[in-house]
């Protein structure tokens, strides 16, 4: 009896962790959609510097990345051979439009492989650049990945609205007002 105890309560984890990182997913893609409610065409083009990326580049390498690493996640290496990475930082003029079809398109192969997942999936053995990895460990990898790049987005969002920004999290000065809100709203839900 203890040894299926014991796998119904690893299945749980497992289980537990896919949910997790879905939510996690989630909340990343979410940061970018307000950010890009807030820009316009030529916002997504904007380089600070010769040196650094727009954010139509950061999505264009995004995009590259989603599709490599999740398309056929457990059967074939993460970094596939028709992928074209440096490609990914050429600064181009894609439309807006185009921006948005990068972003929706690496996302959906996301969620749809990691919604694919079971929970015997997760310490099952991956490769990324013939490197092994458990699926645990790939999956921590890219949300790292897409949230370093996500926070990227943001703050060239910011830079480009300034003052005009619209804040995506706990708006300056009002912490305590947060705090006291969330208080109330788990003590509503208490009752």
């Amino acid at each position: 009896m203890t040894g299926r105890k014991n796998n119904l309560f690893n299945m749980q984890t497992e289980n537990a962790f896919l949910q997790s990182a879905l939510k996690k997913f989630n909340g990343q893609k979410k940061l970018g959609d307000k950010t890009f409610a807030q820009l316009t065409e030529n916002d997504l083009h904007f380089q600070p510097s010769p040196e650094s990326n727009s954010i139509a580049v950061i999505i264009q390498h995004m995009h590259g990345n989603m599709l490599s690493r999740w398309t056929n996640f457990l059967s074939e290496d993460g970094e596939k051979p028709w992928r074209q990475r440096d490609a990914e930082f050429e600064t181009g003029k894609l439309s807006e439009e185009q921006v948005t079809q990068l972003w929706e398109d690496g996302w959906t192969v996301v969620f749809n492989t990691l919604q694919s997942l079971e929970a015997a999936d997760v310490l099952k053995t991956v490769y990324i650049r013939s490197e092994p990895l458990l699926v645990i460990d790939a999956v921590i990898r890219q949300i790292d990945h897409y949230g370093y790049h996500v926070g990227q987005i943001v703050q060239l969002g910011k830079m480009i609205k300034d003052d005009q920004w619209q804040t995506l999290s706990i708006a300056k000065n009002k912490s305590p007002d947060y705090n006291t809100g969330m208080q109330h709203k788990s003590n509503t839900n208490k009752t």
